[in-house]
């Protein structure tokens, strides 16, 4: 079977799967030393794959012939979900509720600063997913709003990095396939541009 003819609900039921094994390793008090911590960064790096996959589609499509786009806006979906997940468990378990201590955090450390930006982007992008959205905002306005996910990517990879003292390798290796893949968009949107003035 072609794997353009799966269901979108096979996509919505595998991005379930980490919430659900994370639930399970909450509740069977297998986290690491720092629970809260696991918990966080496990949300935040799921919604980074998440995310990094939809940046796939289209260069799988173009490059591979693999034709997963109807599969794009759930994995979008997916990344904001957790994202929207990451900060809810920070603020919540981390910040213990205290909203003035959580705002002043995020003005006065850059990663905190930097997620958030990242976030307000993804939160925006789902919001705006709908086929209704694009009838109401246009094809060129839509496509405008939805480019920002080339943004919400470094971003979100820049706040993973800069949360540790000491760079993790992961997301560094990430940001260099995020930066191969703006590379590629921007190749082609040249290349279109030269197409169109000839």
């Amino acid at each position: 079977m072609q794997l353009r003819r799966l269901p979108t609900g096979v996509v919505w039921a595998l991005g379930a799967l980490p919430l659900a094994l994370l639930v399970w390793d909450t509740l069977a008090g297998v986290l690491g030393i720092d629970p809260v911590r696991d918990i966080e960064h496990r949300l935040g790096r799921t919604a980074v794959y998440f995310l990094v996959a939809s940046l796939c589609v289209t260069p799988l499509l173009r490059l591979a012939r693999v034709n997963l786009m109807k599969f794009r806006r759930p994995l979008g979906l997916l990344a904001a979900s957790y994202a929207g997940l990451h900060l809810l468990a920070w603020v919540v378990l981390d910040m213990g509720l205290r909203w003035e201590q959580a705002l002043k955090d995020i003005a006065r450390r850059p990663y905190l600063t930097i997620g958030m930006a990242a976030l307000a982007i993804l939160l925006i992008l789902a919001a705006t997913s709908s086929n209704a959205a694009i009838r109401r905002l246009g094809a060129h306005r839509w496509g405008a709003i939805h480019r920002l996910v080339y943004l919400a990517a470094p971003l979100a990879l820049f706040h993973w990095l800069l949360a540790h003292k000491i760079w993790p390798a992961k997301p560094l290796l990430i940001l260099g396939a995020v930066a191969i893949l703006l590379a590629l968009r921007l190749i082609w949107a040249l290349s279109r541009r030269m197409r169109v003035a000839t």
